[in-house]
């Protein structure tokens, strides 16, 4: 009991209000990218009820994470101030404004929510205001914490204490309220008569469980059908399609661009130069011309039936990938509930990162996609994708491509961490600059 109590004010304000600006958050996401930046309701997507559900189930867990741990930090800020006049008030908040702007956001966020759940309560209890409806939530909110610093930097302690509606509490006791409101949390944390704590987490963990075996088999789904498509439609329908109408023994070799003609004229001119070779050294027996001519010939055939092979093996390649293209497609469109909960499962894995491994994640693929030695593997890449297609090498496209792609891709990232890490985790992209440096 103690050891939880100890907890309860030992953290750091800060970061208690960073986690629960972790879990507005992410109800601001959940609405942004699957709710058309609407609430989480049915009639605002085209998903099923049970995603709708699953998506309403995550929201309520953020949203009692958000309303616990602001509690907790206006707990924590009282019980600071009221233990030790002396302590230093720089050393807990470094900064009001990012302070303000982020508790604007949480209280915004659960006004919101709470608003729809108690209209008419909320209707009866707060005067009409004169704002616009969507500027409410945050001026207000703003307003009040404001009011609530400048009290306690001018020394006005306990006497004029504000509650969750932005009142003055006329309330007294002997003891803290956020003392007590701490106890009694630790009481039914520790009643065995109430069952809430063990079906929450029951619940949380089914939640869990069946999003990630969700996404871990349409992932599967996603990697094994474009690869069946490929390897079943060139074997069974491409490959005997095209050796049975458009390929004949009897036909001069297809090649398909130069470099297969120029590669199979110097495997014959080593050949030949070989066996001269190794006759001069008399490793091999003297030859007349006619034999050299006929081993010559035996060669050329065969070095024919191989680059006729790598040839068909190309267009082939076209022809299926273009169908795994049309099947990974397909999977897309008709899964939109598993792309649904995959982005999810893939924002909470990414946010339950540390700073230290986003950072490092983060470095890992700038180097290697836009590091120095990028080009060296965007080369190999492209020589790799000519020939799976058949394509002719062009030095020229190569260093155009290696020139602009890597940075266009340097771009992005930076304007991602500008423009998003930055904003979500700022502490994050602190790292990164300086495991960068």
């Amino acid at each position: 009991m103690f050891r939880t109590v100890k907890q309860w004010f030992s953290d750091p304000p800060e970061k208690i209000l960073e986690q629960a600006y972790r879990a507005a958050l992410m109800i601001k996401v959940i609405e942004d990218e699957y709710f058309n930046q609407q609430p989480v309701k049915g009639e605002n997507a085209s998903y099923s009820e049970q995603v709708v559900a699953y998506f309403q189930n995550e929201v309520n867990q953020n949203l009692e994470i958000a309303k616990a741990k602001l509690k907790q930090f206006k707990n924590t800020r009282s019980f600071i101030q009221w233990s030790s006049q002396n302590f230093p008030r720089n050393k807990c908040f470094k900064n009001t404004s990012v302070i303000l702007e982020k508790l604007n956001f949480i209280e915004s966020v659960i006004f919101h929510y709470e608003e729809q759940r108690q209209p008419k309560q909320k209707t009866k209890e707060k005067p009409p205001l004169t704002v616009d409806a969507q500027e409410t939530p945050r001026r207000s909110v703003k307003f009040s914490y404001e009011e609530k610093l400048e009290k306690k930097a001018v020394g006005e302690k306990d006497s004029e204490r504000l509650d969750e509606n932005g009142n003055i509490s006329d309330q007294t006791s002997v003891l803290p309220r956020s003392l007590l409101r701490t106890l009694n949390r630790i009481k039914r944390e520790i009643d065995p008569k109430s069952s809430e704590a063990e079906e929450e987490v029951v619940k949380t963990f089914r939640t869990s469980r069946d999003k990630t075996a969700i996404s871990i088999r349409f992932l599967l789904i996603l990697i094994i059908v474009p690869l069946l498509t490929h390897q079943i439609t060139k074997t069974f329908v491409i490959s005997p399609v095209i050796e049975k109408y458009f390929i004949h023994e009897e036909e001069q070799v297809l090649f398909i661009n130069r470099d297969f003609e120029e590669e199979a004229l110097m495997e014959l001119q080593h050949f030949e130069e070989t066996l001269r070779f190794k006759e001069i050294l008399g490793m091999k027996p003297a030859m007349s011309d006619e034999e050299m001519e006929k081993k010559v010939k035996e060669k050329a055939v065969e070095i024919a039936h191989e680059y006729r092979h790598r040839s068909t093996n190309a267009i082939e390649n076209i022809i299926a990938d273009f169908l795994s293209v049309i099947a990974f497609g397909a999977v897309i469109y008709f899964s939109k509930e598993q792309i649904a909960v995959l982005k999810s499962f893939i924002d909470e894995f990414i946010y339950g990162l540390s700073d230290s491994a986003k950072a490092f994640i983060i470095i890992l693929s700038t180097d290697m996609f836009v590091g120095y030695h990028s080009p060296h593997g965007w080369e190999v890449i492209l020589e790799e994708i000519g020939r799976h297609f058949g394509l002719p090498e062009s030095r020229e496209f190569n260093f155009l491509f290696i020139a602009t792609f890597p940075v266009i891709l340097d771009t992005i990232f930076k304007y991602w961490i500008f423009r998003y890490l930055n904003r979500i985790s700022p502490s994050a992209v602190a790292t990164y600059r300086n495991m960068n440096e």
